[in-house]
């Protein structure tokens, strides 16, 4: 597992997966379970709260609580004559349906965090273990090694990965130093992808950073953050990042660095004068969108530019 050192308060996290300003901590191996059983206890709360709100607005407007699927009614007059109702003004209702916008929007932000941390659990990976696993995919297909990337602490089922991370006495499982593996891989394993990731950098060969497969776009793209016409994966699974959406045109050519399942992140290639005036486009667009060059002229021309200095 990785260990990452952070600055401040210069401190090495055992297993960290990200720095959560909510809690004003790391996440790592210690806190893991705990962060995740927030995650789910936030949501929880938060939608009990947008029941009660809903039910209390409900019954001050329309006197009783009506369920649409029943003929049930529960006439509240009687429990007017035992107890006096809060009065409920027009701030009142005012606060409560911002309170109730509130309750929601934590509910789907914070349940969407849960999702993102259950899927990395259920792998037994960190985030940026699941950064350094794309980074090698990339590379091997890049470099066209046939040889096979093992994420090293997936232990090939999601019952016993969920065990790494929940226990019944809240302790993790592992040290923190010694971890369980897969028994194709080594303690190292992500180490030594690592050394060799450096290892081509320091070669001035082309790493995650400088790798460009060339793409032909296949699709129209408008450069929308949550495209409906693309698919309901490519809705769903946009980045959750800040970066931009870059739009393409039947017959564009975009220089792919990096990617996920269902969008791509890339420049797309310009134009002379555009290239002279300093610009430069890139961002993310769909995966569906492009197909990858047959003939990769990118690396053609790399090739051949050797060629003539040598």
């Amino acid at each position: 597992m990785i260990n990452k050192t952070i600055l401040p308060p210069d401190r090495c996290v055992m297993k960290m997966d990200h720095h959560c300003p909510w809690i004003n901590n790391c996440c790592g191996h210690q806190n893991h379970a705990y962060f995740t059983s927030f995650l789910f206890l936030a949501p929880m709360g938060c939608s009990h709260a947008a029941i009660i709100f809903i039910m209390t607005m409900y019954t001050q407007l329309y006197e009783r609580i009506s369920f649409g699927w029943s003929t049930v009614k529960i006439d509240m007059s009687a429990a007017r004559r035992v107890q006096p109702l809060v009065p409920f003004s027009v701030p009142a209702f005012a606060a409560t349906l911002f309170a109730l916008g509130l309750a929601l929007g934590t509910t789907i932000a914070v349940g969407m965090l849960f999702f993102i941390q259950m899927k990395v659990i259920l792998r037994n990976k960190t985030s940026i273990e699941a950064w350094i696993e794309e980074k090698a995919k990339d590379r091997i297909q890049y470099y066209q090694t046939g040889e096979e990337f093992i994420f090293p602490y997936d232990l090939g089922g999601r019952w016993k990965n969920f065990k790494q991370v929940f226990t019944w006495s809240g302790t993790p499982s592992g040290d923190g130093v010694q971890w369980t593996v897969h028994p194709k891989c080594h303690q190292h394993t992500l180490t030594v992808d690592r050394a060799t990731e450096t290892e081509n950098r320091q070669e001035g060969e082309k790493c995650k950073y400088h790798m460009q497969v060339q793409y032909r776009a296949v699709e129209d793209y408008n450069g929308a953050c949550c495209p409906l016409t693309k698919g309901l994966h490519t809705f769903f699974r946009t980045p959750c990042t800040e970066e931009p959406r870059i739009p393409l045109s039947k017959g564009d050519t975009i220089l792919a660095t990096r990617g996920t399942k269902w969008w791509m992140y890339g420049d797309k290639v310009l134009d002379e004068e555009q290239m002279n005036a300093g610009e430069r486009i890139r961002g993310w667009f769909p995966r569906r969108c492009v197909e990858k060059c047959h003939y990769d002229t990118a690396t053609a021309s790399d090739n051949t530019s050797e060629k003539k200095v040598n």
